[in-house]
């Protein structure tokens, strides 16, 4: 498969082959050490037959228990077994109840919000001493790839699962008929039990995928690492249904390696975290990166005690104490998503607390519109694979703001207090009269260090903050923490299924943050509305600006076209332009998606346009979509804008699948000139230039200045600048980088919010 790659080209290849296998759950079990800067463990997976292969089996619950029983004997006579050491392997006794959830010996403390304050439990492992046979037995054998880049694999090895005490609850409707593969067909039995308990057993499920993850190994097996994969036979199986459903992988990540950054924080202390780079986390650990490859992850985390590990899991952990100076922390999701959105931050990181508790604005005017058509919208049963979902849980669809934390460096943590910890509530609160249920429990926020390339990114229940916000004012932190929130439905909840279109979740959350951030300041409709015409008016600028010096292909949201989510035969595929430098720093999919849902509000209506905004949400959260999912419904709504000439393919052809700017947008460009708002700003802008060029030319020689009367401006209005383009004066966004000398002040942060998902 890597000779098929044209490694002249920018294209990222997803190599997984998705299609034959697909991983349903992670384990993760790593140490984390910052004096060689690596990470290092294992990593179990659990697999399923792809879709391709799954073979259609009928099941019935006759003599199964016997078969377990006498497949016990053939595994204790196996070459190369070797029992586990100090019972590693969880006792049947122990309640899963309390295991999975808390940690081993720890009460469950979740709230009926699903919201838990874990501990984690130690774990060991043995495996066999035999090497399997390593003769070349060509392309007979079947392979499972995975994608992997910047690792030193240094071990593959089949999980004795059937070892486990208790598991055999999970064999009762196997039918075994071949006698030679009794043992093999019994684990592969038991992980597609395990993996397929409904939603309402999470914690037993979680229980004996830890048990599995530290049971023995019985063989090792064949592994071949390329620049981008890393690929895995067994000797003489030939088929994904016949090969391993429980493999146990043995790694460590290079220094080098891309998906994690080592450096110091504010305080110049070492920290390690995801920092969204391009080829995810497959530096991070051998996962299937296709976003196909919906899965759950459990992981435990060791490091020195000085240390906090945030992670993108459901619960908020707690540390458990392993031996002096060193702590474990443990993380889970219940939720499938892709191996993109897996996220972690090792520091030492402070918790910001408050003093008081701030009051959240819950009167009628901002409370959610709720029409009889969103009752039915909640009377359905969600389209998405099963889960412990939200959106199903009444406490949840109540639940105005989630709890939530504030982590940073010590040095930073005043500013937060200061700045961000009252805007949370307020921001949480807004999204939630916006579009209703919020997808995740919980919410921290990290301050992450200064090399961090962006202003912002989101992850499940988890946001990395770029410190250049805080000075900003409520505004520029207040827009930002918005347009990360709003991720939580576009980009998370609901996903793109084809990379290239990184306007579903760019576009959307650009568009809500002007929403979210108006209901959170209160604005009446008219400040809402001047507001909103003076970010169009910078947006529309940047855009201009970004199509004039960018590469027309680059400018394409839909690029793919009509194969937009096609893959091969096996799955793989490639990101069209996704390891292009200059790609990094574009937001053509920000501006151009935002125009386009800008532009269809204004046509349908903006009370019903949110209305099927939520309607969306409500039948999609947990799904993969496409653009047309998307327009195709909302035109459903609205069968008047059909009849009027509106298409998905007239949209497709203006907005998705071609350079430039849409002409829909150039005849709207020069209205919002015209805004009040915009008109106060260009003047206080102007203002601001003449003052500084007449400092500047009196530099040398002491005359009296003429005073100069300055207006007040919000301070997001303020952040207008002169922009690169020699003496005319360009008005940028305030999330543009720039020093501006000439006006004197500092203008923090290019928002690359380069989205895992």
């Amino acid at each position: 498969m890597e000779t098929q790659l044209d490694p002249m080209k920018d294209d990222l290849p997803l190599m997984a082959n998705t299609s034959h296998m697909l991983v349903k759950h992670y384990v993760l079990d790593l140490d984390v050490d910052f004096k060689s800067q690596v990470i290092e463990g294992f990593i179990v997976l659990f697999l399923e037959t792809g879709s391709r292969y799954r073979r259609a089996s009928s099941t019935g619950e006759e003599g199964c228990q016997s078969q377990f029983d006498e497949t016990c004997k053939i595994r204790a006579s196996e070459q190369g077994h070797v029992p586990v050491s100090n019972a590693s392997v969880c006792s049947s006794k122990m309640e899963y109840n309390d295991f999975a959830v808390c940690g081993k010996g720890e009460k469950d403390t979740s709230d009926k919000n699903g919201n838990h304050s874990n501990e984690e439990q130690a774990s060991g492992i043995s495996s066999s001493k035999n090497c399997c046979d390593i003769e070349n037995h060509g392309n007979e054998d079947f392979l499972l790839v995975l994608d992997c880049c910047d690792l030193s694999v240094l071990k593959v090895e089949e999980v004795d699962v059937a070892a486990v005490s208790g598991i055999e609850k999970f064999t009762r409707s196997a039918k075994l008929t071949d006698v030679s593969k009794e043992l093999a067909n019994l684990r592969n039995q038991i992980v597609h039990e395990l993996v397929t308990l409904p939603s309402d057993r999470w914690k037993e499920q979680l229980y004996y995928y830890t048990c599995c993850s530290q049971a023995p190994g019985c063989g090792e097996l064949l592994f071949t690492t390329g620049t981008w994969s890393l690929e895995i036979r067994k000797s003489g199986i030939q088929t994904p249904t016949d090969f391993p459903h429980a493999i146990r992988i043995r790694y460590k990540t290079k220094p080098e390696g891309r998906s994690v950054t080592w450096t110091t924080d504010q305080s110049g202390r070492p920290c390690v975290y995801t920092m969204g780079s391009p080829i995810n986390n497959r530096a991070l650990f051998p996962c299937q990166e296709p976003p196909i490859a919906l899965s759950t992850w459990q992981a435990s985390v060791r490091t020195a005690a000085s240390f906090v590990v945030l992670m993108s899991g459901e619960n908020s952990a707690e540390p458990v104490q392993l031996q002096e100076g060193i702590m474990s922390w443990y993380y889970y999701v219940t939720m499938p998503m892709p191996a993109s959105t897996f996220t972690i931050a090792v520091g030492c990181w402070q918790e910001v607390k408050q003093s008081f508790t701030p009051a959240v604005q819950t009167n009628n005017e901002f409370s959610l519109p709720c029409s009889q058509a969103d009752f039915r919208w909640h009377e359905e049963s969600c389209g998405h694979v099963e889960y412990p979902c939200r959106f199903q849980s009444p406490a949840a669809r109540l639940q105005r703001v989630i709890p939530y934390r504030v982590f940073a460096p010590w040095c930073l943590m005043k500013c937060c207090e200061e700045h961000l910890l009252q805007l949370i509530p307020q921001c949480l609160s807004a999204a939630y009269t916006t579009l209703g249920t919020h997808p995740f429990s919980r919410l921290d926020v990290l301050i992450v260090p200064s090399n961090f390339s962006s202003l912002g990114m989101a992850s499940p229940h988890i946001i990395f903050l770029s410190q250049s916000v805080l000075p900003g004012g409520s505004h520029l932190c207040g827009t930002r923490l918005c347009h990360e929130i709003a991720h939580a439905w576009f980009g998370l909840a609901i996903g793109a299924r084809d990379w290239t279109e990184e306007w579903i979740s760019e576009g959307f959350a650009t568009f809500l943050e002007d929403v979210f951030w108006a209901r959170a300041q209160q604005l009446s409709h008219d400040e809402e509305k001047a507001q909103q015409e003076l970010k169009a008016l910078l947006r529309w600028r940047r855009l201009r600006d970004e199509v004039q010096n960018s590469e027309e292909e680059l400018q394409v949201l839909r690029p793919n076209k009509e194969s937009t989510g096609e893959v091969s035969e096996s799955g793989a595929s490639i990101v069209k332009h996704g390891l292009k430098a200059e790609k990094i720093f574009m937001q053509v999919h920000y501006l151009k998606g935002y125009f386009l849902l800008r532009s269809l509000a204004r046509r349908i209506g903006g009370a019903s346009y949110l209305a099927s905004l939520r309607k969306f949400v409500y039948k999609f959260h947990g799904q993969l979509v496409l653009s047309q999912d998307f327009l195709s419904m909302l035109l459903e709504d609205v069968p008047e804008q059909r009849e009027s000439g509106l298409t998905v393919e007239s949209i497709f052809t203006d907005w998705l699948d071609t350079s430039g700017i849409p002409k829909p947008l150039l005849e709207e460009g020069e209205t919002w000139k015209e805004s009040r708002l915009v008109q106060q700003v260009s003047g206080e802008v102007t203002k601001w230039i003449r003052t500084n060029q007449r400092i500047r030319k009196s530099s040398k020689k002491k005359r009296r200045q003429d005073e100069v009367i300055f207006q007040k401006v919000r301070d997001h209005d303020v952040r207008l600048c002169k922009g690169t383009k020699g003496s005319t004066t360009e008005m940028l966004s305030a999330d543009s980088i720039l020093n501006s000398k000439e006006v004197g002040f500092s203008i923090f942060g290019k928002v690359i919010a380069k989205e895992c998902y």
